[in-house]
C-alpha cells in the first residue's frame, strides 16, 4: 500500500473500518502524516456527534396526558346496602373488592380513549427511528467509502460543517453543529455549486443546532458546497450571501 492510498483511509481508520493489518499499517503513517493525525480526530469527533444527533427518544407526555384524563372518568355509583351494622375491618375487607373493579374500570376507560393515539404516536416513532437508523447507516457507509473526502469549515456568525462526499458512491452528507438558531422565517439551505451555478441540496432541519444529513443528488461535477439563510421551504437560487463554503 502506498503513502497515497494510505491518506484516503482516514474515514474508514476512524470509523475502525479498517483490518487488523491496514490498521496496524495505518498507525504507523499516522506517527508521520500530522495531517491524517488531525483528520482522524476531528472525524472522530464528528461520528461521536453524529450518534448523538440520531438518537431518538420516545414521546414521554403519554403518561402526563393518562394522568389528566384520569378526573375526568366518571366513578361507579355507590353500591345500597341494608343498614347492617358491621365491624369496620370487616367493611374495609369487604369493599376491596369494588375498589379494585372501580380502578379496573377507570383504566380501561382511560385506556381505550388513548389506544388510538398511542399507538399513532407509536408508529410515527417507529418510522422515524427507521429513518434515522437508514440515513446513520448511508452516512457510515459513505464515510468508510474508499475515495470519501471530508472538508471542514467553521460557519459565518457560529457553528461549523463537514461535507463527506464519495464521487463513488454517488452520495455527499452534510455533518454539522453549534449551528446558531435562526428566525422562525429563515431556515439553513445547501447548494451544490457547478461550474458557478447554485443547485439545491437539502435544507437542514429545523430546531437542529447538530446533526447529520444526507444531500439532494450526487457530489458529480460539483466544486463545493455552500450553505445559506433562506425562507421556510427553501429557495430555488440563494437570497443571501454564503455562510459557509467547502470543497468537494
Amino acid at each position: 500500500m502506498n503513502t497515497v492510498d494510505l491518506h484516503t483511509l482516514t474515514g474508514a481508520y476512524a470509523l475502525g473500518a479498517l483490518s487488523e493489518h491496514e490498521a496496524a499499517e495505518f498507525s504507523r503513517h499516522l506517527a508521520q502524516c500530522e495531517a491524517c493525525t488531525q483528520e482522524v480526530r476531528e472525524l472522530q469527533e464528528t461520528a461521536a456527534r453524529l450518534a448523538l444527533a440520531v438518537a431518538e427518544v420516545p414521546p414521554a407526555d403519554l403518561r402526563i396526558r393518562v394522568m389528566a384524563a384520569l378526573p375526568e372518568v366518571r366513578q361507579l355509583p355507590p353500591i345500597r346496602r341494608e343498614a347492617t351494622v358491621v365491624p369496620l375491618r370487616r367493611r374495609a375487607r369487604h369493599r376491596l373488592p369494588y375498589l379494585a373493579a372501580a380502578a379496573c374500570l377507570v383504566i380501561a376507560a382511560v385506556a381505550g380513549g388513548l389506544a388510538v393515539n398511542a399507538r399513532h404516536d407509536a408508529d410515527q416513532q417507529r418510522d422515524r427511528t427507521v429513518r434515522a437508523e437508514e440515513q446513520a447507516a448511508a452516512v457510515s457507509a459513505l464515510m468508510a467509502a474508499p475515495d470519501a473526502t471530508f472538508h471542514t469549515t467553521a460557519f459565518k456568525g457560529g457553528g461549523s460543517g463537514t461535507v463527506v462526499a464519495s464521487k463513488r458512491r454517488g452520495q455527499a452528507a452534510f455533518l454539522y453543529h453549534g449551528l446558531p438558531a435562526l428566525p422562525s422565517q429563515r431556515v439553513y439551505e445547501l447548494w451544490y455549486s457547478r461550474n458557478g451555478t447554485m443547485v439545491p441540496a437539502g435544507l437542514v432541519q429545523p430546531g437542529r443546532s447538530s446533526g447529520t444529513m444526507l444531500l439532494t443528488g450526487g457530489p458529480q461535477g460539483a466544486d463545493g458546497v455552500g450553505v445559506t439563510a433562506e425562507p421556510p421551504g427553501g429557495s430555488s437560487s440563494p437570497t443571501s450571501p454564503p455562510l459557509g463554503l467547502l470543497r468537494v
